[in-house]
Formats: structure tokens, sequence, C-alpha cells
């Protein structure tokens, strides 16, 4: 559960800032803001999206700011600021 504001990222070349929040009773609410976004951006919002289900997360506001992020710097950057937004630490280590 989302205790407060979680942010992740820079506003750095192929990185992206992420900022979460409480969004009770409203479910996942993504803005993005991209310089890709006509390419990439419902791919980028799928990202969020689904590392936020992963981490149990049903009710948020997130706010991307994207310069170019690959997919696992999106993943990071989700993941840090949940962490920082919840004071739980979620880390999907695994080896394969």
């Amino acid at each position: 559960m989302l205790n407060g504001v979680g942010v992740a990222g820079t506003m750095e070349s192929s990185d992206i800032m992420i900022t979460i929040e409480k969004n009770e009773g409203k479910g996942i609410e993504i803005q993005l803001k991209s310089i890709v976004k006509n390419q990439f951006g419902q791919h980028i919002k799928k990202i969020i999206r689904e590392m936020l289900e992963e981490q149990g997360i049903t009710d948020a506001l997130v706010i991307g700011n994207d310069k170019g992020a690959l997919d696992c710097t999106i993943k990071a950057r989700v993941t840090t600021a949940v962490n920082r937004a919840t004071n739980e630490k979620y880390v999907p280590w695994e080896v394969k």
C-alpha cells in the first residue's frame, strides 16, 4: 500500500523520472510525457502497469517523464519509486 510519494529517476537522456502517489479507489492512472510517445507510449505504459501489478499496487497515480529509457530502466525506476512510496523493499531478483 502506498503511504506517500515515491520518486525515482532523472531527466537525463535515456532515463525516465517516475513519480508515484496514492490514487485510492481510482485504479492505476498513468500520465506519460515522452520524447518517443508516438512510437512507444503504449509500450511504456504497459511496462509501468505490469510492474505495479507485480508489486500488488492496484490504486496509484503515476507520472512518467521519459527521455528514451530502455525497458530495464523503466522497470528499475518503477520498482524504486514504489519502494520509496511504501517504505518496503520489493526486489524481484531471480536466477535463470
